[in-house]
């Protein structure tokens, strides 16, 4: 039952862990990224070493962006990359593909450099530069372009971190030679360089490792969100009273008497943007507690581990045992019988762990998605998670053909939109992808969680719905949807 690198490349798992990297899964991408403050943080030569690169290689765009007539080739050159998606990290809920780095990332780069940060690299009052900076104010610059940026210019270093682990513990027949684009940059010619390495290789292409110890899951440790949230502290650490007074006299006049909190924060980023050295601080209180970006990223990627690598195993392993991989019916009927193979292993043979993590349940639909393609792989149907025809998108529109397709929603008892979902969004749904056959698929964890989505469904005159199934992923006192009254 293959999911992971290790599974399709016949590699210990204990060797892979032993040199560092992350085992990625070649079904899925897994949500993980590299944070470049790991890299900055680091105690390793070679990981601040390729700090140093990226924050050269910007205050290189930031030199070039004072030309205001920059050819449009190379602003493309310059700027915009594809994902690196040979790494199988990040939010892409279909296989491993992604948008990558394009013309609004470049655009917004490009002036922000110009503008707000035209002092990038030379800063006094931090320890060093952070490319985190550049998305901290301006929109068109979020966490996946810092992270899909940074892979980019860190790419020729993947390159051989891998090709190093690869010739020492991977078949010689399951490699191959192959030319990796943009993993050097040549400053004279302004122009990115191609070098040919030993890597993995399957279904036609290439396949690329990350230690472990620069990944983080959700945020980067320089976030926007942080930035807001700690706007007080970052003023009282000023150095003297007039910065103080003249940002509080700024504040006192763009807000109105009684600000909301989204008031409140389009206000503190207007500050940010009219007072550019308050992010210097900012950045300086993040570098101050850098060992707490350390100890918090190594317990997300922990975290990711055990949910969706070393559960995920146990899981499929119960699943064997069911008929969850053999079926000859129509998709519908075959993947309602799946997702009653899954209430029966989850609820009857301890499979309700896989969606806990320290005695925690997972409180993420995106998570829960993962899980459910990560479990499902194993069939000659066409899998498509998050496709969208339009007007959103599907968990799963599970198809044999134009003529046989089958919707598959997940949701936790939780979502606060639950009703309102059962109510529209999949009969919307169905409209998009000319079929009306779907499935619903909700999954709570306490008694109190069940009574409401019971509740919804009396709303809604649903109940007894054979498309509508509820998973109960408690850990004790379960109780049966039927017998409740």
């Amino acid at each position: 039952m293959k999911i992971y690198f290790t599974d399709f490349f016949n590699v210990s798992p204990i060797d892979l862990s032993n040199y560092g990297a992350f085992n990625i899964s070649l079904i899925n991408d897994l949500p993980a990224f590299i944070d470049p403050f790991l890299l900055f943080n680091s105690d390793k030569s070679e990981y601040q070493q390729l700090h140093h690169q990226i924050i050269e290689y910007v205050k290189f765009l930031r030199d070039m962006s004072a030309q205001s007539n920059m050819d449009t080739g190379l602003l493309k050159t310059l700027y915009q990359f594809p994902e690196v998606k040979q790494n199988w990290l990040g939010y892409s809920k279909i296989g491993n593909g992604g948008s990558g780095l394009g013309k609004k990332f470049s655009n917004a780069l490009h002036e922000n450099l110009h503008a707000i940060f035209h002092n990038f690299g030379e800063e006094q009052i931090t320890k060093g530069s952070h490319l985190e900076k550049l998305c901290l104010v301006e929109s068109g610059i979020g966490r996946d372009n810092i992270s899909d940026f940074t892979t980019n210019l860190i790419k020729g270093f993947l390159c051989e971190y891998t090709q190093n682990f690869a010739i020492q513990y991977i078949e010689q027949n399951r490699l191959k030679e192959v030319p990796v684009s943009h993993v050097e940059f040549n400053y004279q010619t302004k122009s990115w360089v191609t070098k040919r390495f030993i890597l993995p290789y399957i279904d036609g292409d290439f396949i690329l490792l990350t230690p472990k110890d620069i990944l983080t899951k959700d945020e980067e440790w320089i976030n926007r969100s942080d930035m807001i949230r700690d706007f007080d502290d970052i003023v009282a650490s000023l150095p003297n009273d007039s910065l103080r007074s003249q940002i509080n006299s700024y504040l006192q006049g763009i807000l109105s008497d009684s600000p909301d909190k989204k008031e409140q924060d389009y206000a503190i980023q207007q500050a940010f943007k009219k007072f550019p050295y308050l992010i210097d601080y900012y950045m300086k209180f993040k570098e101050d507690n850098g060992d707490e970006a350390v100890a918090l990223s190594e317990l997300k990627l922990d975290e990711t581990e055990q949910v969706l690598i070393n559960n995920i195993r146990n899981f499929v392993n119960l699943l064997k045992n069911s008929y969850f991989y053999q079926y000859t019916d129509d998709t519908y009927q075959a993947a309602l019988k799946r997702v009653h193979f899954l209430k029966q292993v989850v609820e009857n043979n301890d499979g309700y762990k896989l969606f806990y993590y320290k005695n925690n349940p997972i409180k993420r639909e995106s998570d829960l998605q993962v899980i459910y393609k990560l479990t499902w792989y194993a069939t000659d149907d066409d899998v498509n998670a998050e496709v969208n025809n339009g007007r959103g998108p599907v968990d799963y529109k599970i198809s044999r053909g134009s003529k046989d397709s089958t919707i598959v929603e997940f949701k936790l008892a939780s979502n606060p939109k639950l009703k309102q979902n059962l109510q529209h969004q999949v009969r919307v749904y169905e409209d998009a992808n000319q079929t009306k056959k779907s499935i619903k698929v909700i999954l709570y964890f306490s008694e109190s969680e069940l009574l409401k989505v019971l509740k919804v469904l009396k709303d809604l005159k649903l109940e007894g719905q054979e498309n509508i199934v509820l998973i109960d992923a408690s850990k004790d006192n379960k109780i049966s949807a039927s017998n409740v009254k």
